[in-house]
């Protein structure tokens, strides 16, 4: 992977994270395209520049990460974050395995975008019962139930952020207050994915078994792409916040879910025709 790549990626990781499209189809979308998604290094890569996604988060939101009084604030991402540790530990061989596999991942783009259609309609004849408009007002109960929601997107192509924001709704959060705890939920969720891939899974890197930032330093170019991806991430995904809460408070998820019906098409005639 060259530098070009390198940024290329971390643009759309940081366009795309926290978007209910799916941020790591589009990493893999992307990767394969330029033909370097088998390289152990891109897939370390991919989930390592979540991080500076997850200081976006901390960024925009610093007042509420560092306000140490609020101890519930805390509990209640910790418990919402249990179940993607358990089920990702579990699945993660399954997981890595369809990652590879485009045109599972552009079907499922397609899936999620038809249901993102008639998301707002469902939610609308429950519109009276969406009263949870500060993160106080939710209980440990709901926080769990949004973290098992969260579980939906081990699948590629399902967006994590949409399967929290929906699963925030369903359980009586306003629209904004649900992607607002979706954009909470991922600092935990996707830190502890990130410290995984660099410092505990065992990547096979040039036909030598090494841990992730045994990739990163194994080189000045790995260790440039690294810096860099996780700086261009975290610049770009602090734009993608702002706009997508605009967009979302103003018209919903169907501009997402013809996004994703027509991404996805697009995707499985060029895989094809291969």
């Amino acid at each position: 992977m060259d530098s070009f790549q390198a940024i290329i990626i971390a643009i759309i990781e940081g366009l795309t994270e926290y978007l209910p499209v799916s941020s790591t189809a589009h990493m893999i979308f992307t990767s394969s395209i330029f033909g370097i998604q088998d390289d152990e290094f891109v897939k370390m890569f991919q989930v390592s520049i979540q991080f500076g996604a997850i200081l976006a988060v901390v960024a925009l939101y610093w007042r509420k990460f560092f306000d140490f009084k609020n101890i519930g604030f805390y509990i209640k991402l910790i418990v919402a974050v249990i179940p993607a540790l358990v089920l990702g530990l579990l699945f993660d061989d399954a997981i890595e395995a369809i990652m590879g596999e485009t045109i599972s991942i552009a079907i499922m783009l397609i899936v999620g975008g038809v249901i993102l259609l008639f998301i707002d309609k469902l939610f609308s004849r429950t519109a009276n019962r969406n009263k949870i408009e500060k993160e106080e007002n939710i209980s440990l109960t709901k926080a769990l139930i949004i973290g098992f929601w969260q579980c939906l997107a081990m699948m590629p192509g399902t967006s994590r952020s949409a399967a929290s924001i929906i699963g925030g709704m369903q359980q009586g959060l306003t629209r904004k207050m649900a992607a607002e705890f979706s954009f909470f939920l991922a600092v935990p969720t996707m830190l502890a994915v990130t410290a995984y891939s660099v410092f505990v899974k065992d990547w096979t890197y040039k036909g030598i078994e090494q841990k992730g930032y045994e990739m990163i330093f194994a080189n000045s170019a790995n260790t440039m792409n690294f810096i860099i991806g996780n700086a261009i991430a975290f610049v770009v995904a602090i734009i993608a916040i702002k706009f997508f809460i605009g967009i979302l408070q103003k018209y919903g998820f169907k501009v997402w879910g013809w996004y994703r019906i027509i991404a996805g098409i697009i995707l499985i005639a060029y895989f094809s025709m291969r």
